[in-house]
């Protein structure tokens, strides 16, 4: 495969900004397997960002031919309060997260799932965590909080000082050369470039990927970023920690469709509107078309194979919100039907995610 087509695999959306292009090209040119990674938190119910979205993106980074490492972030999620800081219940989410990842398709033969309490038992683990530390100063330090989905001023330990750190070192201590994350986490990204060279080692490249919109649309920024747009997209963006906001793999037809009916969703308007948010990034990504079923009066059924032609007739008002809805309700429930089928049939998966379901969900 040529460079510019592992380029366009890497860079097609959902993937936002890449910093940066041409440090990207030089690696893909001396590098035929980079190692790439993305690292979540172990933290309640899995919904649309994590179940679907990220594997899509996972499979781009693959077929790219990425040798692609995921990140169970235990020691992350302990700091951070997940799961009232219980590493035990932690660990548990975090089996079940693999499921997640098995019942999307994600082919666990071709990836590396690391723990970080394993990365943590090691004392150059550590070493590390204090060289970036020392390189660099408090104040930037608490500048990068927003990747743990919290501000500055939210800041209530000081174990907390730790995690930007802490998600540093594991760049550097996995040898990755891509940074693949969530626009959230880009502070963490660019302090990882910063420091890479005072410590002798190389400036990964941040490959940030679109944050899906939450089911209430835009609201207020919250101070995660001082560039408004990824402020506002932060803010915005689906958090499981706030189910009403949120669409889980686990979600029968009618929840979907209930849930759905329910959404932001202005007519005639594209911007900060979460449905079609969904269309772009999911359904069409996933499906390849999105099919709306309606009367004979109201237009009749359409298939819209692109979603520029869906967006022109949204907002040319050819296409009323409520069918829009129920087409996308629709596709979203043949997405996760595999998912959740899986967690149906398999013992083991449905065990872990009746012990995550039961769980009291901490921000």
């Amino acid at each position: 495969m040529d460079i510019d087509k592992r380029i366009e695999l890497i860079t097609r959306p959902p993937t936002e900004e890449v910093i940066t292009l041409p440090e990207l090209r030089e690696i893909l040119e001396t590098h035929s397997s980079p190692v790439a990674y993305d690292g979540f938190e172990p933290s309640g119910l899995a919904h649309l960002p994590f179940g679907v979205l990220r594997a899509i993106k996972l499979r781009d980074m693959l077929e790219a031919g990425c040798r692609f490492k995921i990140l169970l972030a235990d020691w992350h999620a302990m700091l951070n309060n997940k799961m009232g800081g219980d590493i035990n219940k932690i660990r548990k989410v975090g089996e079940y997260f693999i499921e997640v990842w098995k019942a999307a398709g994600v082919d666990l033969s071709r990836v590396e799932v690391v723990w970080a309490s394993n990365n943590a038992s090691d004392v150059d683990y550590w070493r590390l965590v204090i060289n970036v530390a020392r390189n660099t100063t408090l104040k930037r330090i608490l500048r990068a909080l927003p990747i743990m989905g919290r501000s500055e001023g939210e800041l209530q330990e000081a174990a907390q000082v730790f995690y930007p750190a802490m998600q540093v070192a594991d760049i550097f201590y996995m040898g990755c050369q891509i940074c693949q994350l969530g626009l959230d986490q880009r502070r963490a990204n660019m302090l990882a470039r910063e420091v890479g060279p005072k410590l002798g080692l190389w400036k990964p490249v941040a490959v940030h990927h679109h944050m899906l919109m939450g089911l209430q649309g835009p609201v207020k920024p919250k101070g995660f970023d001082e560039d408004e747009s990824i402020d506002l997209a932060i803010s915005s963006k689906m958090s499981k920690s706030i189910p009403e906001t949120s669409i889980f793999v686990h979600d029968t037809y009618e929840i979907i469709r209930e849930k759905i009916r329910n959404a932001y969703c202005p007519p005639r308007v594209s911007e900060g509107n979460p449905i079609l948010d969904y269309s772009k990034h999911i359904v069409f990504r996933q499906l390849g078309r999105l099919e709306i079923d309606r009367p004979a009066k109201y237009g009749g059924a359409v298939t819209y194979y692109s979603y520029s032609d869906l967006e022109k007739d949204y907002i040319k008002g050819n296409l009323h919100p409520l069918d829009l809805k129920e087409g996308v309700a629709k596709a979203l429930d043949q997405i996760i039907e595999p998912i959740r089928k899986h967690f149906e049939k398999d013992p083991h998966a449905s065990r872990l995610y009746e012990f995550v379901r039961s769980q009291e969900i901490t921000r």
